[in-house]
């Protein structure tokens, strides 16, 4: 792959972003991350872009749409650009359809980044992925990490999904930063991550649920 090649990410949540875009980096190294936190915003971008993007990683469940009607939104205008699916919904109806819709793939928040990157490496071969049956249990994984933090420890996470900083989580939760730090390294050590954006990743599943509540 040369470098300069674009990948558009369409999420709504800043931190998801962040980390796809490490994933997206990692999988086209030299490319360029563009970030969308709508459809309407991806199709935007993805009509400003002449030379088109090499990569669109979608999350179904945008403020924007239903279903599968912002995927086909961005296939009509991504034309043969492969669209990936990246989804906390570990659904087997989904899954089946992002395939019979012509998705380039379908791939769980709730992965390591560096499974992530190495799954799209496939996908821009020209190898479509989607999981196997014994990837459906992330969700009771992610639900057994959580379930090993303490009270303090869960409050945290939570305020971090919701994108706040260590200050305003302290002030939040009327604790020093210092012991917001302590707890980011807690937190990160239980769920086998090393930074803010893969914690979030790995809470995803679980988190998902709220998520498409918001977008109902």
């Amino acid at each position: 792959m040369t470098t300069g090649q674009r990948v558009l990410i369409a999420d709504d949540h800043p931190l998801t972003r962040e980390g796809l875009s490490l994933a997206a980096r990692a999988a086209l190294p030299g490319s360029v991350v563009d970030q969308a936190g709508s459809i309407g915003e991806a199709q935007a971008a993805i009509a400003s872009r002449r030379s088109g993007y090499a990569l669109v990683l979608l999350d179904l469940m945008l403020p924007d749409a239903k279903g599968f009607s912002g995927f086909l939104a961005l296939q009509h205008a991504a034309g043969s650009t492969p669209i990936v699916v990246i989804t906390a919904r570990e659904d087997s109806v989904l899954i089946d359809a992002a395939r019979a819709l012509g998705a380039a793939g379908y791939l769980f928040k709730s992965q390591p980044i560096d499974t992530i990157a190495q799954r799209l490496r496939t996908i821009l071969s020209g190898t479509p992925v989607f999981p196997s049956d014994g990837e459906a249990g992330a969700v009771a994984t992610a639900r057994e990490r959580i379930a090993t933090l303490s009270g303090a420890q869960l409050r945290v996470l939570l305020a971090l999904a919701d994108g706040r900083l260590n200050k305003q989580i302290a002030g939040d939760l009327d604790i020093s930063e210092a012991t917001v730090k302590a707890h980011m390294t807690a937190i990160f050590r239980k769920l086998g991550v090393n930074n803010r954006a893969q914690a979030l990743l790995a809470v995803q599943p679980l988190l998902g649920d709220a998520g498409s509540e918001r977008h109902a």
